[in-house]
C-alpha cells in the first residue's frame, strides 16, 4: 500500500510477520513471509520506518534494512509486551510493535555494529567455557572427596593436587576412576587455555579502541568490564547523564511511591546482568584494595575513604553495589569529557543563577 509509512516486523527463525501501518497507526497491509522472501520484500519499497524487537538476529536485519535506505527502530521487548493484546500470536506481536512505536517514552536500542556483536560473542563464549570449567572442577573435587581426598578450592590449585592424588598408590581411589579423573583434568586445562585465548583476542581489540583504554584507567575496571561495556552499551554519549547509565544497568533502587510517601527498595536489576555483575565485582575489588591499603598504613584516595565508610555503615554487599553505581557514573563522565580518570577530582555543583 502506498500510504504505509511504518512496518512492524515480528522476527523468527523461518517465518516473519509484517504489519504495515499508515500515519494514523492503522494497519493497512499484512504479510507472512519465509526467510528468503523477507530478505527481498522491502528492496523496492519507498522508505519506511521499520520497527522490531531487540531480540535475536534483530541487529543483523537492522543493518541490512538500513543499507536499503529504511529507518530502523529496535524497541526493548519488556516495553513492547504491554501493547500486545489478546493471545500471544505473531499477528498480535506485530500489531503490538506498531502500537508501541507510537509511544515517545520508549527509548530505542541502538543498532549494534558487527564489531560490537563480535565482542559480546567473545564474552558469551568465555562465560560458557568458564561455566564448563567450574562444573568440571566441582565434579573432580566431589568425586575425590568420596575417597577421603580433600582438594583445595581454586582453579589454579586443583590440577596439581589431583595429580598428586592420582600418583598416590596408598589411597582408596580405584584404578578405573584414575584414568577418568586424569581425562577430566586435561579437559579442565583445555577449557582454561580456551578462556586465555579469548582474553588475548579481547586485549587486541582493547589496544585498537581508545574508549576501552580510557575505561581501564578507572579503578575496579579491567579488560573484561571495559570491553563488555563497549560492546553492550556502545557509545555512552547516548545517555543523558551518568545517572541514566546507572539506571540502564539496573544499579538504582526500585521505587514504589505514591502521594507524599516515597518507598525505595532493592536495585531494579534491569539491563545487562552480565555487565552489572562485572561492575559489582569491580566494586568489591575497590573495597578489598582499600582495606589492604588501610591495614598497611598507606594513604587512601577519596573514593576509597568513602567506600570504607559506607562498608562500615551498610555492609560489604551494599557498599559494593553502591560502588558499582559510582563506577558507572564515572565511566560516563570520562567518556563524556574525553579524559582519563582523575582519582582526586571532586565534582562541584554549579551555583544557581
Amino acid at each position: 500500500m502506498n500510504d504505509a509509512t511504518t512496518v512492524a516486523i515480528d522476527l523468527a527463525k523461518d517465518v516473519f510477520e509484517l504489519a504495515f501501518g499508515n500515519g494514523m497507526g492503522q494497519i493497512v497491509e499484512r504479510k507472512r513471509l519465509s526467510r528468503r522472501a523477507f530478505a527481498r520484500c522491502l528492496e523496492n519499497r519507498p522508505r519506511l520506518e521499520v520497527v522490531m524487537e531487540a531480540c535475536g538476529s534483530a541487529h543483523y536485519w537492522a543493518r541490512r534494512l538500513q543499507a536499503l535506505g529504511h529507518g530502523v527502530r529496535l524497541l526493548p521487548a519488556r516495553d513492547v509486551r504491554p501493547y500486545v493484546r489478546r493471545n500471544k500470536t505473531d499477528r498480535a506481536d506485530a500489531a503490538g510493535l506498531l502500537e508501541a512505536a507510537r509511544c515517545s517514552q520508549i527509548d530505542p536500542v541502538p543498532v549494534k555494529s558487527p564489531r560490537q556483536q563480535g565482542l559480546q560473542a567473545l564474552h558469551r563464549a568465555r562465560e560458557l567455557l568458564k561455566g564448563q570449567r567450574t562444573a568440571g572442577l566441582n565434579l573432580v573435587r566431589g568425586l575425590l572427596r568420596e575417597y577421603g581426598i580433600a582438594i583445595p578450592v581454586g582453579a589454579a590449585k586443583v590440577p596439581a593436587a589431583v595429580r598428586d592424588a592420582l600418583e598416590d598408590g596408598e589411597n582408596d581411589l580405584p584404578m578405573c576412576l584414575r584414568a577418568t579423573v586424569a581425562e577430566q583434568i586435561e579437559r579442565i586445562q583445555a577449557l582454561g587455555a580456551g578462556m586465555a585465548a579469548i582474553e588475548r583476542r579481547l586485549e587486541e581489540e582493547a589496544h585498537a579502541d581508545v574508549a576501552v583504554q580510557r575505561y581501564q584507567t578507572v579503578p575496579g575496571v579491567g579488560l573484561l568490564t571495559a570491553t563488555a561495556l563497549r560492546a553492550g552499551a556502545g557509545d555512552l554519549a547516548r545517555f543523558r547523564s551518568g545517572r541514566h547509565l546507572a539506571a540502564w544497568l539496573g544499579l538504582v533502587p526500585r521505587e514504589h511511591s505514591s502521594g507524599q510517601q516515597r518507598r525505595l527498595g532493592k536495585i531494579t536489576k534491569r539491563g545487562d546482568g552480565y555487565l552489572r555483575t562485572l561492575l559489582i565485582h569491580g566494586g568489591r575489588a575497590i573495597l578489598r584494595s582499600a582495606a589492604m591499603r588501610q591495614r598497611a598504613g598507606r594513604p587512601l584516595d577519596p573514593l576509597q575513604v568513602w567506600a570504607l565508610e559506607l562498608q562500615q555503615r551498610q555492609g560489604q554487599n551494599k557498599a559494593a553495589v553502591a560502588l558499582a553505581n559510582k563506577l558507572a557514573r564515572r565511566l560516563w563522565a570520562i567518556d563524556h569529557h574525553g579524559a582519563a580518570f582523575n582519582p582526586a577530582h571532586v565534582s562541584v555543583k554549579p551555583k544557581a543563577a
